[in-house]
C-alpha cells in the first residue's frame, strides 16, 4: 500500500467519525454558506503571474516544513505579496493542517482559498464551503469517473470551483467533463514522490482549452515557471519554497515580483 493509498483508508475513516456527530444542517447554517465565493479561475486568466501560495506545515516527504507561522502571517505574507489564490491543507495527520487553518485564512483575507484536501465525499464539500474555501480539489488518482463528477457537480452547486488534479494521461482522460473549471497536474508522482517538470509538458496538449491549466508541485525556481508559461499554463502552485523560509510572504513577494 502506497502512502496515497494510506491515506484514503484514514481519510474514508475520518469522515465517517466527523458525520457521527457534526450534521450536515450545523454545516449549512455556516454564515460562509450564503457567501458568494472568488473565482480563481478568473484570476489566474487575468494575471502575469499565476501564483497560487499554499500553506502546508509539514508533507509526508518532509516531517516538518515549518511550525513558527500563524496561518494569518502567512495568508496576508501571500495576499499582499499579489499571490492570485492560496491553497490551504486541512489533513491533520500527514500535513498538519485542519480545517480552523481555513477559517483564520478566510477571516484574513479576501483572495480566492483552496481546501487542499483528500475528497472522497459531499461531506467533505459542505465542510468546504462551511469554513469558507472558493474552491475544492479533487485528485484523479483515488476517484473513479463517476465519483469525479457527482462530487465536481454537487460542488458547483454550492458555488464552489473544482480543481481536478492528474498525473498521467489515463487519469487526464478519464476525468475530462464540464463540471471543471481548472485542471492541475502534479509534478510529484504521489506513489513515488518523485518530481519532474516533464509530467507538466507532456499533459500540456492533452487539457482542452476550456479548462485553466495549472502546474503543481516542484516549482522552485522562475526558470521553471518560465519553461512552463509556452505550454499553456496559467497557475502555478507552489507550498514548500516559500514555506521554508523564515517569511513566507517576503519569499512570495520577492518571486512574483521577479515574474512580473
Amino acid at each position: 500500500m502506497n502512502i496515497l493509498d494510506k491515506i484514503i483508508v484514514d481519510k474514508r475513516r475520518e469522515v465517517i467519525l466527523k458525520k457521527s456527530i457534526i450534521p450536515v444542517s450545523q454545516l449549512e447554517a455556516s454564515v460562509f454558506f450564503s457567501k458568494k465565493t472568488i473565482s480563481l479561475s478568473e484570476n489566474l486568466k487575468n494575471s502575469t503571474s499565476g501564483i497560487i501560495a499554499e500553506h502546508k506545515r509539514r508533507s509526508p516527504s518532509k516531517a516538518e516544513i515549518n511550525y513558527s507561522f500563524t496561518v494569518e502571517e502567512v495568508v496576508k505574507g501571500y495576499e499582499s505579496a499579489g499571490a492570485c489564490g492560496i491553497s490551504v491543507l486541512t489533513d491533520g495527520k500527514y500535513f498538519g493542517g485542519s480545517l480552523d487553518d481555513l477559517l483564520l485564512a478566510r477571516a484574513s483575507v479576501n483572495i480566492p482559498l483552496l481546501r487542499k484536501e483528500f475528497i472522497v465525499d459531499e461531506y467533505q464539500i459542505l465542510e468546504a464551503k462551511a469554513y469558507g474555501a472558493d474552491l475544492i480539489l479533487l485528485i484523479a488518482a483515488v476517484l473513479t469517473r463517476e465519483e469525479i463528477k457527482s462530487l465536481s457537480e454537487f460542488a458547483k452547486s454550492l458555488g464552489l470551483e473544482v480543481l481536478l488534479e492528474v498525473h498521467n494521461q489515463e487519469e487526464l482522460e478519464k476525468s475530462i467533463m464540464p463540471t471543471l473549471d481548472m485542471i492541475g497536474v502534479n509534478n510529484r508522482n504521489l506513489k513515488t514522490f518523485e518530481v519532474s517538470l516533464d509530467f507538466s509538458k507532456q499533459l500540456a496538449s492533452q487539457i482542452p482549452d476550456e479548462f485553466v491549466k495549472i502546474s503543481e508541485s516542484g516549482i522552485s525556481s522562475i526558470e521553471a515557471i518560465t519553461e512552463l508559461k509556452p505550454f499553456g499554463y496559467k497557475g502555478f502552485l507552489i507550498g514548500e519554497n516559500f514555506m521554508k523560509t523564515d517569511n513566507a510572504g517576503k519569499a512570495a513577494k520577492e518571486f512574483i515580483m521577479k515574474l512580473n
